[in-house]
């Protein structure tokens, strides 16, 4: 399977795929009292307690002159997205067990589901950090336009761990267990709420390594910075030379796995 027929399947069933991805974002929340509005409720909670704790209780002073408020947005709302997508997708091929049974089904496609189920959520908190940044006075300029590079960083970034982790959480279920634990290690070692310029030199290559990093730089370099992705060709071809990997490990371990997993299902 090659990317170029994969890229031609996602086009031909792109309309099954959008029904998939709307059934999923309700099938998530349905029967709770608030249903749809939690997966918008615990991330604002999230940072408001983190608002809190830092700004009002360690009375953390404006980074780099710019409000903690949008600072810390600017970090925790691609982190959110990051971190929701990794877990949920890697338990994508178990939870839709019974589409990989169905013979007309592209089975690559069902991680995608998740990547696109959890990108509604993450469009609203755009929405929401855009008016926070012009209640603050950054108002739009032509380097917003760079955000769409950073989501395409994370959803093709999002599509190869998916592919490799659920590949493997099929037959090894521990993989579930190891997954919050890397969320967890890398939530404090991405720059979310800690500026990477307060580490010593020689820690920050490995802090850069994370690309998460990237993605949480990139969008502080979009909105309030502003800087250009291409401005620093050494973490552009970092990341990309990582996400490449990825995407080639994630499709070649779900091909050699994939014949297998109606033995496991």
């Amino acid at each position: 399977m090659s990317y170029f027929l994969l890229a031609k399947d996602l086009f031909q069933k792109s309309h099954i795929l959008l029904e998939l991805v709307k059934s999923d974002f309700k099938n998530r929340y349905l029967g709770s009292y608030l249903g749809m509005i939690w997966p918008f409720v615990n991330p604002i909670i999230t940072i408001g307690i983190f608002l809190f704790v830092f700004q009002f209780g360690f009375k953390s002073p404006p980074v780099d002159n710019v409000p903690f408020l949008v600072w810390l947005c600017c970090g925790m709302i691609p982190w959110f997205y990051f971190s929701e997508t990794f877990a949920s997708g890697a338990n994508s091929f178990l939870e839709y067990s019974f589409l990989i049974k169905k013979l007309s089904f592209r089975v690559s496609l069902i991680p995608l589901i998740k990547v696109f189920s959890n990108l509604i959520v993450h469009l609203f908190f755009v929405f929401l950090l855009l008016i926070i940044l012009i209640l603050n006075g950054y108002y739009p300029n032509l380097f917003w336009l760079q955000y769409f590079y950073y989501l395409l960083c994370m959803i093709s970034f999002l599509i190869g761990l998916s592919w490799l982790s659920a590949s493997i959480m099929v037959f090894v279920k521990d993989m579930a267990n190891l997954i919050g634990i890397l969320i967890q290690f890398g939530f404090w070692l991405t720059p979310i709420f800690w500026n990477i310029s307060f580490l010593p030199e020689k820690f920050r290559f490995y802090i850069l390594l994370n690309p998460a990093t990237y993605i949480v730089t990139g969008f502080r370099d979009t909105f309030i910075y502003h800087h250009w992705f291409w401005e620093n060709i050494s973490t552009f071809i970092g990341f990309w030379t990582l996400n490449i990997i990825i995407l080639g490990l994630g499709l070649t371990v779900f091909k050699k796995t994939r014949p297998h997993f109606g033995d496991v299902l």
